[in-house]
């Protein structure tokens, strides 16, 4: 065959590099007394960025999970199958105590250290993030049934993946799902129609249909159903103590967008037994926790994957060569690069925060409790919107070679979208914000602390910070309230992560943050940003600093 060209002006693989490599992440934890978890956070990011990982990470996305509702005699059987890639990836991830480990080490920043683990692992590959978040946010939900959770706690905090349909107390680590979504109601869980009906003996039966129901393999869910009291929360087991199938049957898998890894399922109770957890007709607040515990998470992963596709983006166009020189020494294509940045680690520097004011909150600071509920409604509205956004800009980046699967960038566009639906879209995030602000009011003062910490620092901030004031005062007609929620919730977010950012991260960084999200001085895309801007220090601390001959 004639030669007819050789491949030149291509970037090599990127592989070797360490998703930990980032100076937000790593000054997060020194800052918030939790160095302690810094070699382990680097230990686990430079396994994120090998090849074996990144292998692992496109077979589970290429060979996503099979249902198998029977075995070849016809006996329902209900059972998901993996590719040995999830398995892999899943083991990791709880060895390394990224589900519910946390709440069992009195360490401090024990929290914060489990979020940079998980924002560092789930960017080599974020599917099967969804089992391990739900794993981390039962806890403090089942909680509230004080026999259980002395039951089951031990083994959902275990670091043991033990995979496989069996009675769960009899095994040494458990995987938790959650139930709630039904056709009829989508986020609307009050019009939920499973019924519960009591059984005599402690334990109730559980009849109805879950529309979408993810990570179906779990050992154990949170289930909410309807009692004679209202919607009221349940644990409910795969397998019952006995050895025997529990009545939970597998319809059908869905045909997702993306997070193909993960499998998320409709599911069918047929009189399943199940446990109250928490007050009879009080489910929605006995679950709200694991809601609040996997936002947290939803706002590290879309941040998670803000770092991935800047990352992609500052590798090739640092070997592309356009025009006669390198991508990345052009200066349109470093506005956008130095804009993909700020907004990374805006995002990084928010979830790094919240995941310190669990720590705190867990500690019995009240203020940090309260910050924790505003900044999560805020932040899993605004962060993981943006997460599309950010997602398509950086796959514009590599131009037709970040299209084409082989890249990853499609993968990673595919699943931005998910963390802005999943545990609220858009709106419920911004009704959830007005929900607190009628119920807490004094949250306020938490946030408006949190903010003004930064007072004098940027005019444009300060000035930011007053417009939030005058927003805040046409809350009082509820019509006009909900006509402004994103408003707020977005404004409310932008302030949040300018004062972070003004306070710990590089002058460049903040300043360009200031002049473009809260001054004024920004487009409608990416590479807007305003004349002025020191790109050259904002992506000098964006470059990762520590990769191989492949690295960027």
């Amino acid at each position: 065959m004639t030669v007819t060209h050789e491949v030149v002006n291509q970037a090599p693989p990127l592989t070797g590099f360490s998703t930990a490599d980032e100076p937000a992440l790593l000054e997060a934890l020194r800052r918030e007394g939790a160095e302690w978890g810094e070699r382990e956070v680097s230990e686990l990011g430079a396994l994120a960025g090998s090849a074996t990982v990144q292998d692992q990470a496109r077979w589970a996305e290429e060979q996503p999970p099979r249902l198998h509702t029977h075995d070849r005699f016809g006996h329902r059987v209900d059972e998901v199958a993996f590719h040995p890639a999830w398995h892999s990836l899943m083991t990791v991830a709880v060895e390394q105590g990224l589900h519910a480990a946390p709440w069992a080490d009195s360490r401090p920043g024990a929290h914060l250290v489990r979020a940079a683990k998980f924002y560092a692992w789930s960017q080599a590959e974020p599917g099967h993030g969804c089992p391990i978040s739900m794993t981390y946010a039962a806890v403090p939900a089942l909680r509230a049934a004080p026999d259980l959770a002395a039951q089951y706690e031990p083994l959902l905090t275990a670091r043991t993946y033990d995979f496989g349909l069996r009675a769960p107390l009899t095994k040494s680590g458990l995987i938790a799902g959650m139930s709630m979504t039904e056709k009829q109601g989508g986020s609307d869980v009050r019009a939920n129609t499973t019924r519960a009906v009591p059984a005599g003996d402690g334990t109730y039966r559980i009849t109805g249909h879950k529309w979408f129901t993810s990570a179906p393999m779990s050992d154990v869910f949170l289930a909410l159903a309807q009692t004679e009291e209202g919607l009221t929360c349940f644990l409910l087991p795969r397998v019952l103590p006995d050895g025997t199938r529990n009545g939970l049957h597998l319809m059908r898998l869905k045909d997702k967008l993306g997070n193909r890894s993960n499998a998320s399922s409709e599911i069918e109770y047929d009189g399943a037994v199940a446990w109250p957890v928490g007050e009879p007709g009080r489910g929605v607040r006995t679950i709200v926790e694991m809601v609040n515990m996997t936002r947290l998470d939803c706002v590290l992963g879309s941040a998670a994957g803000m770092r991935a596709g800047l990352r992609q983006a500052l590798h090739h166009t640092a070997h592309r060569r356009a025009f006669g020189r390198e991508l990345d020494r052009q200066p349109l294509m470093r506005s956008v690069l130095a804009d993909l940045a700020i907004e990374s680690e805006a995002a990084t520097l928010l979830g790094m925060r919240l995941a310190a004011a669990v720590d705190r909150s867990q500690a019995g600071d009240a203020e940090e409790a309260a910050l924790r509920r505003l900044g999560l409604a805020v932040g899993k509205y605004w962060v993981c919107k943006r997460g599309s956004t950010h997602a398509a800009e950086a796959l514009e980046c590599l131009g037709g070679n970040g299209y084409v699967e082989e890249s990853g960038m499609p993968r990673l566009y595919r699943e931005a979208p998910l963390l802005s639906i999943w545990e609220g879209s858009g709106n419920v995030a911004a009704l959830d914000l007005l929900r607190a602000l009628g119920k807490e009011p004094a949250s306020l003062d938490t946030f408006f602390a949190e903010v003004t910490a930064a007072a004098g620092a940027d005019r444009r901030l300060d000035a930011a910070v007053d417009g939030v004031r005058k927003m805040l005062g046409g809350l009082a007609d509820p019509e006009q309230a909900q006509l402004m929620a994103r408003s707020l919730a977005e404004r409310m977010a932008l302030v949040l992560q300018g004062a972070l950012l003004v306070r710990y991260s590089h002058p460049a960084v903040a300043d360009a943050f200031c002049a473009s999200r809260l001054g004024g001085e920004w487009g409608h895309a990416f590479g807007t940003l305003p004349t002025g801007v020191d790109l050259t220090s904002v992506l000098e601390r964006a470059r990762p600093k520590s990769t191989d001959a492949g690295g960027a």
